[in-house]
């Protein structure tokens, strides 16, 4: 038994070298069955989610066809758990490179690329401008370069969208235009990205 009094898993069926790269990860729901996050999706291992289920901190919703084992007990592996508990999407965002980046569709706000990106002050610091959510913006390094310590119009730069404090909601809504390589079959129902449907 561990520290936490939970039984000691194996999985005769998982291939140890599977388990070392992430194998069956298992979606991690909000209590109202939406995502906690779409950009990073709000992943855990199998072996976190077993751990929050035997500490009733989530619902399993739904399951791979897989079991994992204990002494005396054994159950399928979930792919899906919801919490318990509500978390309140409602507070603000880090202001981070990544979130940032996010919040601008990881190009560049002025020529469109997503190759080299850094952050660009859109008033320059010279001229008073801040390190905020509504004065830096995602620019490749050639264009950062190009506009150096101008204002846009001074460079002759034009901007697809200005900086603005995006609300959590927001940067979810965008992160749903960047769906992962892989999606297992039981995570579908409750993830809406904006992607083209298949028809069947």
């Amino acid at each position: 038994m561990s520290a936490l009094n939970l039984p000691e898993f194996d999985t005769p069926n998982l291939p140890l070298e599977n388990l070392a790269s992430g194998a069956c990860p298992c979606l991690i729901l909000n209590a109202d069955y939406q995502p906690l996050s779409y950009f990073p999706l709000s992943l855990w291992s199998w072996q976190d989610t077993v751990k929050a289920v035997f500490l009733d901190r989530v619902n399993v919703v739904d399951h791979y066809d897989r079991v994992v084992r204990a002494a005396n007990f054994e159950m399928p592996l979930p792919s899906v758990v919801a919490l318990k508990d509500y978390v309140s999407q409602n507070r603000a965002p880090a202001f981070t490179r990544f979130n940032l980046f996010l919040r601008d569709g990881f190009k560049c706000v002025y020529c469109g690329s997503p190759d080299e990106l850094t952050f660009d002050h859109v008033i320059p610091r010279r001229l008073g401008g801040k390190t905020s959510w509504n004065n830096i913006a995602a620019a490749c390094s050639s264009c950062n370069l190009k506009k150096g310590g101008r204002l846009p119009r001074e460079a002759g730069m034009s901007m697809s969208s200005k900086p603005y404090k995006p609300s959590m909601h927001q940067l979810q809504a965008q992160g749903r235009k960047f769906p992962p390589n892989h999606l297992h079959e039981s995570w579908l129902d409750y993830l809406y990205w904006d992607v083209e449907l298949k028809s069947s």
